[in-house]
C-alpha cells in the first residue's frame, strides 16, 4: 500500500529519490508506465502482472481495447532503484508527464504516481472540492 505525498526533485539525469517508505515494496523491481491525467504510475512487478493479466483478457478485436493495450504496454518500462534509492524516469515518460525539476510523488494506494508539481497542484485543488461527492459516488451507502 502506498500512501502520502512527497516532493523530491528530478536531477539532470531524470532521477529522483524514491521516498524511503516506498523502497521496501519496490525492492524486487517495478514497472513504470503512462497513467491517466498525464502523470506516471509505478507498480510493483506483481501488481503490474495482475493488471496485464486483466488487460490481456479483453477482446483485442475491439479497437478501444487495442488502443488501451498499446498505450499501457507500449510505454511500460521495468526498473529498479539504485543503491541510494534513486529511480530513473526515461525521457519518453518525462516528456509525456511534462516533468522538469519539481515533481510530486503521490502514494495512490495500489500504485505510486509521479506528477509535474504545477500540474499536481492544479489537479489537487480542483479535486479537493469534489472529494466528498466522489466518496458518495464511488462508495454509495447500502
Amino acid at each position: 500500500m502506498f500512501l502520502g505525498t512527497h516532493h523530491p526533485k528530478l536531477d539532470d539525469k531524470g532521477r529522483f529519490f524514491l521516498p524511503a517508505k516506498f523502497r521496501d515494496a519496490l525492492d524486487g523491481g517495478f514497472v513504470m508506465t503512462k497513467n491517466f491525467d498525464h502523470c506516471l504510475a509505478i507498480y510493483t512487478r506483481e501488481d503490474f502482472l495482475s493488471m496485464v493479466t486483466s488487460v490481456s483478457k479483453a477482446q483485442d478485436s475491439v479497437k478501444r481495447v487495442r488502443q488501451y493495450q498499446r498505450q499501457f504496454g507500449g510505454s511500460a518500462t521495468e526498473g529498479v532503484a539504485d543503491k541510494q534509492g534513486r529511480v530513473t524516469i526515461p525521457q519518453q515518460l518525462r516528456e509525456y508527464a511534462a516533468l522538469d525539476r519539481d515533481i510530486v510523488v503521490v502514494g495512490a494506494v495500489s500504485r505510486i504516481e509521479v506528477w509535474d508539481a504545477a500540474t499536481w497542484a492544479a489537479y489537487d485543488a480542483e479535486q479537493e472540492e469534489n472529494f466528498a461527492d466522489m466518496d458518495a459516488e464511488i462508495f454509495p451507502a447500502t
